[in-house]
């Protein structure tokens, strides 16, 4: 499965990390008539986010946040049917595997897991 963006669950965790809400470029979208999220969404011009809505971050969003807020990060990628990512610093070096050694399914959430990383460490 290629999974496109953060999960439920992982979108409400970067917001309660402080992860600006503003960097998401999807939605996840609440359907009043279900009282429930009923679906996916990308974020534009026609749809912004509304009250109950929760924001979604795809693999490109999730990257453009390390950029911009980690000056001096550089990220490497190793697919050995899984996915494990390095991010290297002057100061700090984050190694998924040392963590994760099974490595991960998804790009995505590889992602995920620096961010979250990067932001208990300080770095973001």
């Amino acid at each position: 499965m290629n999974k496109i963006c953060t999960s439920l669950e992982q979108s409400k965790k970067l917001i309660e990390l402080g992860i600006n809400v503003n960097t998401a470029d999807m939605l996840w979208t609440y359907d009043f008539m279900v009282n429930d999220i009923n679906g996916l969404n990308v974020i534009s011009e026609l749809l912004k986010p509304e009250e109950n809505d929760i924001p979604a971050w795809s693999l490109t969003a999730l990257n453009n946040i390390i950029k911009d807020n980690c000056e001096r990060c550089e990220i490497h990628l190793r697919n050995d049917k899984k996915y494990n990512i390095f991010v290297t610093s002057g100061t700090f070096i984050y190694r998924s595997f040392d963590i994760y050694p099974n490595g991960f399914d998804e790009l995505v959430d590889a992602y995920y897991e620096i961010i979250c990383w990067l932001k208990k460490e300080e770095c973001i």
